[in-house]
């Protein structure tokens, strides 16, 4: 079988892509209402736990910082800290680099409670998606960080201008 054949026995990429995006939106949403279910009882949200995860994973970093790793705005995730801090998950401490803005850190109490969660969350996973293989995993994060790049810089770009009637962009 050439090349050519081959390909035409695939199906075709657009309508596949556009499944995944569509799955994204209720997916997101399951994840978060499992991990809020998750943390109940400890206090937190999973705005929260997106916040002390970053933490965990990068080191401190600043709020601006923060806000860039999650893709959200700044303020919100100013109240997530303070709300963390609040708990005494995390705490504001000098910056090196910068003598107006703070880095933001884990506490011991913070490190040790993402910690437990994770690992939790890691073996619920693990269990659950036993059928799935490291393969399948790394091809999923490769096709979701594509999606994410490409539809990061689809959200930069100014959007066309229309006119009243909405059909001619000129």
């Amino acid at each position: 079988m050439s090349d050519v054949e081959h390909a035409t026995d695939e199906p075709p990429l657009g309508p596949l892509l556009y499944e995944v995006i569509r799955g994204l939106w209720p997916l997101h949403r399951t994840v978060v209402r499992a991990v809020e279910r998750e943390l109940t009882g400890t206090g937190m949200t999973a705005g929260q736990h997106a916040v002390m995860d970053e933490l965990r994973r990068c080191g401190p970093r600043t709020v601006p910082q923060l806000a860039r790793l999650l893709g959200l705005d700044r303020q919100p995730v100013q109240r997530l800290v303070n709300d963390a801090t609040a708990l005494g998950l995390a705490e504001s401490g000098p910056n090196p680099e910068h003598r107006r803005s703070r880095l933001i850190r884990l506490t011991p109490k913070g490190e040790a409670t993402i910690r437990g969660i994770q690992e939790a969350e890691e073996t619920e996973l693990r269990r659950r998606l036993s059928d799935l293989t490291a393969d399948d995993v790394t091809t999923a994060l490769h096709v979701l960080r594509r999606l994410g790049e490409e539809f990061k810089d689809l959200a930069q770009d100014a959007p066309p201008q229309r006119t009243d009637r909405g059909d001619d962009p000129r």
